[in-house]
């Protein structure tokens, strides 16, 4: 099992938990969209009981049990879309996107 940044990710990471003392990066899923998956990254200010805590780089990402098989094996980049800038997931789980990019699906059923 494995969740890794990019260069530019684990720069970007490493800045906002210096600037704001989190522990490190939150990242899973929530249901949203037309496909039933989004991805979310957030900053990680406690552990939760069942977090599974990986290390890039120095920089500790934390997923919870119910995102775990969702993202095993993510590569967490950052970059231009759009406008703006955002985090960018390629996830080796997600089967296909909806058209515009923000949901996925994939085979792993959750219960």
């Amino acid at each position: 099992m494995s969740i890794t940044l990019t260069p530019v990710a684990h720069q970007r990471v490493q800045r906002f938990v210096a600037e704001t003392g989190a522990l490190g990066l939150r990242f899973g899923v929530t249901r949203t969209g037309c496909s039933g998956w989004g991805h979310v990254a957030d900053l990680a200010k406690v552990q939760g009981e069942d977090d599974t805590v990986f290390e890039d780089q120095g920089v500790r990402i934390y997923v919870n049990a119910d995102s775990l098989a969702l993202v095993d094996g993510t590569e967490i980049d950052f970059g231009k879309q759009g406008l703006g800038e955002t985090f960018l997931f390629r996830n080796p789980n997600a089967t296909a996107e909806c058209g515009c990019g923000e949901s996925f699906t994939t085979q792993v059923e959750l219960a």
